[in-house]
């Protein structure tokens, strides 16, 4: 375990997936971080990457042969390397090896930095490229917070507000995970998207044209509060698993596939590409 503090902040890394593990506001001493409970969802903030979402036949497709890859990708369940920390920062690195090359043919560096400043973190999805040839991936962010984040109330006394008004659009998924085509409406007076514990029945609702870049947790009977500041990624997932206190704000950058139209990895939706020798980063920030 690797822990950063400040004067506000008090948050803990696991080595296994680089994950952040704890979120914890000195001030009020709540832990805003979603604790992993197994009988519900084992996870706390897991990092996506080489893939974000399912893959039809959990196959990855590179030069037209098919690579096994689980929803998410690898890096989740990874064991990672600690480059170097300080009393607020750390930066974890995850390396090609030849287990990774027999389900992702491509030499990186995945890592993921971490950097308390004042009242934020600011996550860091780094992709070098080690490889001869461009390398192509997705990267994404899966924070749960808690929700209630006080003894005594209810779910329901939350909601989430986006930076500007939105009219919003959730793409539907199947029931194995991949896009259907269609989509709905979902309802958000203003720029409010009120919690209900039936919001994610049916699965996690994915937008693709936000035009706000911070969504926020916010209380209809308080005024403390928790963001999410997402500037580089223009994929958004918000989920719970119904019935459970908590709800994820996901920043992508990649996507599921769409149902029946299996893709080479250079022709997926969303995907990242990087040239022989160049690096990719892109930070998102969790804020009181």
């Amino acid at each position: 375990m690797t822990v950063l503090e400040n004067e506000y902040l008090k948050v803990t890394i696991d080595l296994k997936g680089a994950q952040l593990s704890s979120f914890y506001n000195k001030k009020t001493g709540v832990e805003h971080l979603w604790q992993a409970d197994a009988n519900i969802w084992p996870w706390h903030s897991p990092n996506l990457f080489p893939v974000v979402g399912g893959l039809i036949n959990n196959q990855l497709m590179v030069d037209g042969q098919a690579y096994e890859m689980n929803r998410h990708g690898f890096a989740r369940t990874s064991e990672f390397i600690l480059l170097e920390a300080d009393e607020v920062s750390a930066s974890f690195s995850l390396p090609y090896c030849e287990k990774t090359l027999q389900v992702y043919p491509y030499k990186f560096d995945y890592q993921v930095l971490y950097m308390l400043i004042d009242n934020s973190l600011r996550v860091t999805h780094k992709v070098i490229n080690l490889d001869k040839k461009t390398i192509y991936f997705s990267v994404g962010a899966h924070p749960a917070f808690n929700v209630p984040f006080f003894k005594g109330e209810s779910y329901e006394d939350y909601y989430l507000e986006f930076e500007t008004d939105e009219h919003l659009e959730a793409n539907m998924l199947s029931a194995n995970g991949f896009f259907t085509g269609e989509t709905h409406t979902v309802p958000t007076p203003g720029n409010k998207l009120y919690l209900t514990r039936h919001l994610f029945d049916a699965d996690a609702l994915v937008f693709k044209q936000l035009n706000s870049r911070m969504i926020s947790i916010k209380s209809k009977k308080h005024d403390q509060s928790i963001s999410v500041e997402f500037p580089h990624y223009n994929y958004m997932g918000l989920w719970a698993k119904p019935g459970a206190d908590f709800v994820c704000i996901e920043p992508w950058l990649g996507c599921a596939d769409t149902e029946n139209h299996q893709v080479n990895i250079n022709k997926k939706e969303a995907i990242q590409s990087l040239h022989a020798g160049h690096v990719f980063e892109a930070p998102y920030f969790i804020s009181l």
